[in-house]
Order: structure tokens, then C-alpha cells, then sequence
């Protein structure tokens, strides 16, 4: 047993009991300041004045029995663990690959290419047709369903292999997105990185990117049924095609948003009636940029970028007489390509609006630097947005215009999700 003593009448201890003394008052200050239990773990292997005193925090215990055992194994989940940065650096990585995703299908839609592939099967269509029999076996196939008969009767199987590969690709990366979510979340799952309410968000999006590729091929089926008294060019159901884009923003927001916020640190502002406002504000900016991302897969779907080339008027006019040619009037909303480009261009005005009162609001409240990057890079990225949609219009819908505005509104909700998580409010 180590005994602190005194040396002499002056008072002062010799150096090997400062050497036991040190850590015991170092101890003490450290529980007395920030609360926390004394725990003694001696040292094995060395002398009794090597022993010295350690505290951990209660929640802390279990860590420093793992960390004992398992030198290399990460600290169990808490916030500004180790497991949680890695489990917010895996979301973002998700977030990035579904962004990718919708990429790739609204260039397959540019092209016409989401009804080259006719069928469905989750492991054998992995395989693409590698002789030249496999190609016209193929080509055969997609010769006996509408688009063919309609709208590429005179297709050679050269241009048939171009739409093929552009359809392949989007749903090849729809798998490397099921397989990035699903695999890692059993890893984490199985080593206890995952708190209780990340598991319940991460069987969520693992159960919605399952549920995504399920609605693509539903998608897809729209648009190879025979419709004897249809005259227009085969296509999918606009309706399934917003769904189908929906649930894929839907993904995307979430995981980008749990990232960020395992990521990003949360500033301590003043709970201010001005924060307040601020805060309600943006998230209702961040809503109306998704309605009008998703506002954006029935010009798609209905091919309305092509009916009123023009801005700021449609035509020669700011409201073009056919803009409730359907009835009943509520199927204009949806089904009319005119009344579908007004919204957009309604919507989209309205967006660049509210983002600028927005960026006019945070200039009147004290913020954090980071978050007056985020409000300058909406206002920034929003105005790039509005100038693409323009041009794109402007231009009759050129293929690479068209990708860079879709991606683009990816782009603008991406900043939109980052502001919103500079701006929550500190949990007490």
C-alpha cells in the first residue's frame, strides 16, 4: 500500500509522492467541476506507485471495459463518438449515390431509353446480352411493345444497344444504392454503432430504398401497355414518374439530413422571436423547393418543356387560353402539358422569392459563419437554377442543358436541407 508522508517539519513531500498525489487531486478537480463519478483502476504489472487514480463519466464505464478488451474497436454510440461520425459519413456517402441515381434516370429520360428493357429480374439482368444473338434477342423483344411500333419503328440495332446501355446503367446504380445502404447498416447494426433511434432511420431507409426499385419497374410497366385509343407517343404515367421521384427525394433528404446532423456540431444560438421566424421561414422555403423539384417530373413526364418556348410570357401571352382546356378543370393540374409548365414556372418564381426575403431576413440576426455561407450559397444557387431553367426553355430542351437544371434543383435542396441544419434548435 502506497502512504503519502510527510518529509520533515517544512511541510513538503518528497518526489515520489508527488507522483502519487498528482493524479488523485487531478481527480478530484475533475469530479468536483464537471460532476463526474471516481472510479480507481490500478495499473497492472507495476509498482504500487505506479498506480494511479482514473475518472470516467457513468456513461463512460462500459467503454472502458470494450476499450480494454477490444483495443481496436470503436466507443459505442454517443454523440461525437467515433461510431457516429462513421455512421454520418456512410449516410452522406448514401445521400450522394441516390443524388446519382436521379441523375442518371432523368438522363435516361432525356433520351427516351426507360423503355428499352422490357422485363425485370433483380440478379439475372446483371448480365448484359454479350453475342451478337443475345443483341437481337433482345432488340426482338423490345420490337413487340408500343415504343418500337409508334415512335422507333425505323431503329437499327446499334441505336437500340445506345438506349439499352443508358437504361442498364440507371438500374445497375439503382442496386449499387440498395447494396451501399443494406450492407453497411448489418455491419453497424451487429458491432452496436447504431444508437436506438438511428436504428429505427436506418431500417427506415432501408426499407424505402427497397421500395424504390419496386416503384421504378412499376413505373416502367406504365409505359409498355398497349393503349388502343391512345394517339400520343408511348410513355410513362406521369403520376408514376412523380412518385417515382418523390420517394427517391424523399431517401435523399433523409439521409443527407441524419448525415449532417451526426456531422455538423449544433451552434448555440439565443432562442430570439427573429431565430424563430428565421427558422420557420426556411422550412418552409425547403419545402416549396421540393414541390417544385417534384412539380419538375410531370414536365418531364408530359414532355410540357416543349409546348410554350418563351419567358417571361407563354406565347404571346401571360396566361395562355388553353391553360383549363381539360375538364374536368382539376385534370389540368396533372394531365394538361400547358397547365403542368405554368406551375412549374409559378412555382419556381415563387421559390427564387421566398429564398431571397429569406437571404434579407438572416442579414438582420446575428449568425454564425457557417451559416451565413449557407444562406449566401441558396441565394447563389437558386438564382443558377433559375437562369438554367430559362435557357433550357429558351432552347427547345438540349439533353445536357436540360440534366445540368434537373440536377441543379438537387443541388438547390441540398443547400436548402444544410441551412435548415445550421439553423435547429438545440435539444435541452
Amino acid at each position: 500500500m502506497v502512504t503519502a508522508r510527510w518529509s520533515g517539519n517544512a511541510g513538503f513531500v518528497s518526489g515520489s509522492d508527488v507522483r502519487v498525489l498528482f493524479p488523485v487531486v487531478l481527480v478530484m478537480l475533475r469530479a468536483a467541476l464537471g460532476g463526474a463519478r471516481v472510479l480507481l483502476l490500478p495499473r497492472r504489472g507495476g509498482s504500487g506507485a505506479q498506480r494511479c487514480l482514473r475518472w470516467r463519466q457513468p456513461q463512460q464505464r462500459r467503454a472502458v471495459s470494450d476499450a480494454a478488451a477490444h483495443p481496436g474497436a470503436l466507443a459505442p454510440p454517443g454523440p461525437g463518438s467515433a461510431a457516429e461520425r462513421l455512421v454520418g459519413r456512410w449516410l452522406l456517402v448514401c445521400s450522394g449515390a441516390v443524388a446519382g441515381a436521379v441523375v442518371l434516370g432523368g438522363v435516361t429520360r432525356l433520351t427516351e431509353s426507360g423503355l428499352s428493357m422490357v422485363d425485370w429480374h433483380l440478379v439475372r439482368e446483371m448480365k448484359p446480352p454479350q453475342t451478337q444473338q443475345e443483341w437481337e434477342a433482345e432488340f426482338q423483344k423490345y420490337q413487340q411493345f408500343p415504343e418500337f411500333k409508334i415512335l422507333n419503328h425505323d431503329m437499327t440495332l446499334r441505336e437500340f444497344k445506345f438506349i439499352w446501355y443508358m437504361e442498364y446503367s440507371h438500374r445497375m446504380w439503382g442496386r449499387v444504392v440498395g447494396l451501399a445502404y443494406v450492407l453497411p447498416a448489418v455491419y453497424f447494426w451487429r458491432k452496436g454503432w447504431l444508437s436506438h433511434p438511428m436504428k429505427g432511420r436506418v431500417l427506415a431507409l432501408c426499407g424505402l430504398v427497397c421500395f424504390q426499385g419496386l416503384l421504378g419497374w412499376y413505373m416502367v410497366k406504365s409505359g409498355l401497355e398497349e393503349k388502343p385509343d391512345s394517339h400520343d407517343i408511348p410513355r410513362v404515367s406521369q403520376y408514376r414518374l412523380a412518385a417515382h421521384l418523390g420517394s427517391a427525394l424523399v431517401l435523399y433528404c433523409a439521409s443527407l439530413w441524419s448525415g449532417l446532423s451526426l456531422l455538423l456540431p449544433q451552434h448555440k444560438l439565443p432562442e430570439t422571436y427573429q431565430l424563430l421566424r428565421l427558422r420557420r421561414f426556411a422550412h418552409g422555403t425547403t419545402g416549396l423547393i421540393f414541390f417544385t423539384a417534384l412539380s419538375g417530373a410531370f414536365v418531364a413526364g408530359l414532355d410540357a418543356g416543349l409546348v410554350y418556348n418563351s419567358f417571361p410570357k407563354m406565347g404571346e401571352r401571360w396566361i395562355p387560353d388553353d391553360l383549363l382546356s381539360f375538364s374536368p378543370v382539376l385534370k389540368n393540374t396533372f394531365e394538361n402539358p400547358t397547365t403542368v409548365q405554368f406551375n412549374h414556372r409559378i412555382l419556381g418564381i415563387t421559390s427564387v422569392t421566398a429564398i431571397t426575403a429569406l437571404y434579407l431576413l438572416s442579414r438582420k440576426i446575428p449568425l454564425p459563419r457557417r451559416t451565413k455561407i449557407a444562406v449566401a450559397s441558396l441565394m447563389a444557387v437558386a438564382y443558377m437554377q433559375v437562369g438554367l431553367g430559362i435557357s433550357t426553355l429558351l432552347l427547345y430542351v438540349p439533353t445536357p442543358l436540360a440534366a445540368t437544371h434537373q440536377s441543379g434543383s438537387l443541388a438547390l435542396l441540398t443547400v436548402a436541407l444544410w441551412l435548415m441544419n445550421e439553423l435547429r434548435r438545440v435539444p435541452k
